[in-house]
């Protein structure tokens, strides 16, 4: 599995997401993806309380810890790759994670329209 060119949202490089915990299809700390990621990880998103609420009422916890996956569970503050309809759910939704565009694989834009995320965005870029 060759990841993608390492590209963000904006056409710079991509930078890394998050690494306390390690995020990332491939586990590396970026946002890369690659045609095997079907849920397109592609988001780098700061956690909230009420997305993290969301994502496990709609079905994916990811704030419990599940220790036989090396799991620790995320906590508000925490940065992770995102799938990228995921984002897009809870943008409509109204709850949202915050993003950090320089660590959003472009790839993210074949589900998230670039505005939507600057509407999120945790800069001004």
């Amino acid at each position: 599995m060759e990841p993608d060119e390492s590209i963000n949202v904006i056409g710079g490089p991509l930078v890394i997401c998050g690494t306390d915990p390690v995020t990332g299809f491939f586990r590396d700390g970026y946002c890369n993806t690659c045609d095997a990621d079907q849920g397109s990880h592609t988001v780098c998103a700061v956690m909230t309380a009420e997305f993290l609420a969301f994502s496990k009422y709609v079905g994916n916890d990811l704030s419990t810890p599940r220790p036989e996956f090396g799991f620790t569970g995320l906590t508000p503050g925490d940065a992770w790759c995102l799938c990228a309809g995921r984002f897009l759910q809870a943008a409509d939704e109204g709850c949202a994670p915050l993003v950090h565009l320089e660590a959003t694989h472009k790839r993210a834009l074949d589900v998230v329209a670039l505005d939507i995320l600057r509407d999120h965005a945790v800069s001004s870029s």
